[in-house]
């Protein structure tokens, strides 16, 4: 089947789930469409940031709901195709509805407890803010899932894909925020 067939599906369950009033994220910090604040940047490659990871908040998780999931995407990022990962924090327990700024500390020591954060493709856990090349803004999706598991136990050297992959897997419901930001050349 053609992706053109899929598109109509799509739309129709997309909007199904949000007139049921699906999972919803938001922050303080950043807001949909507007590029990021200096705060949140990455420092190093170019970047002068301060790398901080922006506060989140979600509502309506699903019933079933076990824990939760949070994974930022740059999918402009030029990777061939692979986009980027920015943040990758799972295992937030169910009774959670949001992560504090500066939650993405690589040492875990902001974030919820039993929470876990998994190797960006900066190369180690924890928030790595954006920092594209210089040329046109890049898109930045935050992801929140509500996971119908407790804990995720991703096997030992799994890439950030694959770590995707058992989230996505695991989900009941996902709300997604976009963000941008740009280097000039």
């Amino acid at each position: 089947m053609q992706l053109k067939t899929w598109m109509p599906v799509l739309a129709c369950v997309t909007l199904l789930s949000a007139s049921a009033g699906a999972l919803d994220l938001s922050s303080p910090d950043i807001k949909p469409g507007t590029p990021v604040a200096n705060k949140h940047v990455f420092s190093g490659f170019g970047c002068k940031g301060d790398n901080v990871s922006p506060a989140l908040a979600w509502a309506k998780a699903p019933k079933g709901t076990k824990s939760f999931a949070v994974l930022v995407h740059d999918p402009d990022a030029p990777t061939g195709g692979a986009g980027w990962w920015h943040w990758l924090i799972y295992n937030i327990p169910a009774t959670a509805n949001g992560l504090a700024q500066g939650a993405g500390k690589s040492d875990g020591s902001k974030a919820p407890a039993g929470a876990a954060q998994w190797a960006t493709d900066f190369g180690k856990p924890g928030w790595g803010g954006p920092c594209p090349p210089p040329g046109p803004a890049h898109r930045y999706v935050f992801t929140v899932y509500a996971l119908k598991v407790e804990k995720l136990e991703p096997p030992k050297g799994a890439t950030a894909s694959l770590l995707g992959f058992l989230v996505n897997d695991a989900a009941l419901a996902k709300a997604s925020l976009t963000v941008t930001y740009g280097r000039k050349k």
